[in-house]
């Protein structure tokens, strides 16, 4: 096997440190700390005056609690901004400036690190995941470096079809390379441990082979420079673990999920700075499209299975930033890159599959509470594990706030008015920080000529943006409403599974939006007969959440719609630089123009159906 060969040859490294003096990251977190703890104390201060004024009653302490639940988060997010806006504004280079390695990632050092990419499957449709790997096999052969890439398709499916499908479609792809050793396909019998069960088996059994590995979903996708870049830094700094990069939408003709990424694509930059820039060494990890150093995560990184049963208890669902505090304890870095780099992957397509994912992202950061006693963490680990479980707790807060301010439309008028100037003004400060991220990534790409240009023009960006706004005024009421029903369901052991996602186009009918957003609907009924009854001057102050769930309903409906989709997309709105000038892996893929893969020299559009299935002795090649 040839990367079995080049791996026995000697190996240097240059060892030019990554990591800021240990002052310097100290004084950037107490910095951060001070900023978000004077911001949430100074909120919480605000809204205990609001709610004071004529004392307090039980509603009324809940509403000061749950607020106080939203506001880390809240608070996080609006510096993180701001920030991040602030370097990429007077940093000659913000992505090296916050991640000093990532200069090295620019050198064109030779590839000299034995590495694998390991796709994990699951039920998914294995012609688009495997044509995927192909393109991105070809890629790194074009670039001249295929003796230090191997290829992985990690299976854990099930269904007898699907598996079938998938040995056909690896053989198929083994015949049409030239160097087929490379080339690997594994199923387990058995979902262990579920996603992060399939790669540590992975590492277990092909581990010895490689010095580093990449991680992918079936709808990942990564040039063959952003692989390189990420190699190149690892290879230059052995003290880094684990190496983020940022993940961004492929083009799609799905409304739904090509007007949120749009938002993400340029507001996920300034943010990730800011964070980047204080968390240092203890970054997180997404779970995919990231460079793995194997020995330290095969040894140290193996996620626990928590005692007792689900959903709290049994395999971690999220499991991607347990893998990252676990290398962390075991003494090397964690760092994430701030820059775009052609690494992709596929949002959900409609806004069910959006809350479904959103949910299992929700049970699997609530295991997490029993993880923050963990011995030998950083400290900051335990921050940012508490953080991830907030960033749940934050949404569902804003549901009970909601909820206890129903409660508070009984209880007796109080001798003094609520303060109309400070309420109104906490209300403002609110949803101004709330939408810091999306402003500033807005003022970064509208400041750059070139960012602007990538996005089609200044037109194209405001009117987008504007979209993309009204948009998120419905999709983030109802996607905390969801997520605060479904955490108060765990307490009584409602788990979600872990199934297949859909890719691409799932339209959602009426009965399916119905049936599942039907709650949404009757609070914001429930909430108008109340206030209609009880205290008429709050019903504008609610107005925002009640459009939002009265719109729930049509809202997937038609953001779901593929002929609205096709359309919006033929006017250019909401296009991402991507869909302008893709990249060519993004085109060999079939990731440019959303539909299945194209032939790619001589196969079949599928690249299945033509090459005989063969016999198997054993569920493992």
């Amino acid at each position: 096997m040839e990367i079995q060969q080049a791996r026995n040859e000697p190996v240097s490294f240059n060892a030019t440190s990554a990591i800021s003096t240990p002052n310097k990251v100290l004084g950037r977190r107490l910095l951060a700390l001070a900023l978000n703890l004077a911001t949430v104390g100074g909120l919480i201060v605000a809204m205990g005056t609001v709610l004071a004024t004529s004392g307090w009653t039980i509603p009324e302490v809940g509403m000061l609690i749950a607020f106080a639940v939203t506001l880390p988060w809240l608070s996080l997010g609006f510096w993180n901004a701001i920030i991040g806006f602030t370097i990429a504004r007077f940093a000659s280079d913000p992505a090296a400036y916050v991640t000093p390695a990532w200069r090295d990632a620019r050198r064109p050092t030779p590839t000299v690190v034995p590495t694998a990419l390991a796709m994990a499957i699951r039920n998914e449709d294995p012609a688009q995941a495997i044509a995927r790997l192909e393109a991105m096999q070809r890629d790194l052969d074009g670039a001249g470096v295929k003796e230090w890439f191997a290829f992985h398709v990690l299976s854990d499916s099930s269904d007898p079809k699907i598996c079938e499908k998938e040995k056909r479609l690896v053989n198929s792809w083994k015949a049409r390379a030239a160097s087929p050793s490379r080339i690997h396909y594994r199923r387990r019998s058995q979902n262990t441990g579920f996603k992060a069960g399939n790669i540590h088996d992975f590492c277990l059994r092909y581990g010895d082979q490689y010095d580093l590995f990449i991680p992918l979903d079936a709808d990942s996708l990564m040039s063959a420079e952003a692989i390189l870049r990420l190699v190149r830094c690892m290879q230059a700094h052995p003290e880094i673990g684990i190496l983020q990069g940022l993940v961004v939408g492929a083009p799609t003709v799905s409304l739904f999920a090509r007007v949120f990424q749009f938002g993400m694509r340029h507001g996920m930059r300034s943010y990730t700075l800011g964070s980047a820039w204080w968390q240092g060494d203890c970054g997180p990890y997404w779970g995919h499209n990231a460079a793995i150093r194997m020995k330290p995560f095969r040894e140290h990184c193996r996620v626990p299975v928590i005692r007792g049963k689900p959903p709290l208890g049994g395999p971690v669902l999220s499991h991607d930033q347990v893998e990252a505090v676990l290398m962390r304890r075991a003494g090397y870095e964690v760092r994430v890159v701030a820059e775009d780099d052609e690494s992709f992957e596929e949002n959900p397509p409609s806004l069910p599959d959006f809350i479904k994912r959103d949910l299992r992202w929700c049970q699997g950061n609530m295991q997490y509470i029993n993880l923050l006693g963990m011995p030998g963490l950083h400290g900051l680990g335990r921050v940012q594990l508490l953080l991830a479980i907030l960033m749940y707790a934050g949404g569902a807060g804003w549901m009970l706030f909601m909820l206890f301010g129903l409660m508070q439309a009984f209880m007796p008028v109080g001798s003094e008015p609520y303060p109309t100037t400070l309420g109104l003004a906490l209300f403002v400060g609110v949803v101004g920080m709330s939408l810091m991220p999306k402003v500033v990534g807005v003022l970064d790409t509208m400041v750059s000529d070139r960012r602007r240009a990538l996005y089609g023009g200044a037109r194209a960006v405001l009117t987008g943006s504007f979209v993309e706004l009204l948009f998120a005024a419905v999709l983030a009421p109802v996607a905390s409403l969801a997520v605060a029903i479904f955490i108060a369901g765990l307490a009584f052991g409602r788990r979600i599974s872990w199934d297949a996602q859909h890719r691409v186009g799932h339209e959602v009918k009426w009965s399916e939006a119905a049936t599942k957003l039907w709650p949404h609907v009757m609070l914001g009924l429930l909430t108008v007969v109340i206030l209609t009854w009880q205290a008429p001057g709050a019903l504008p102050w609610a107005m925002p959440l009640l459009v939002a769930f009265f719109m729930s309903i049509p809202f997937a409906v038609i953001t779901s719609s593929p002929r609205l989709g096709r359309a919006v997309r033929r006017l250019g709105l909401n296009r991402t630089p991507e869909e302008i000038r893709p990249p060519s892996v993004l085109i060999a893929a079939g990731m440019a123009t959303a539909r299945p893969a194209p032939s790619i020299e001589g196969a079949p559009r599928t690249l299945a159906d033509t090459v005989p299935l063969p016999s198997y002795e054993s569920s493992s090649t």
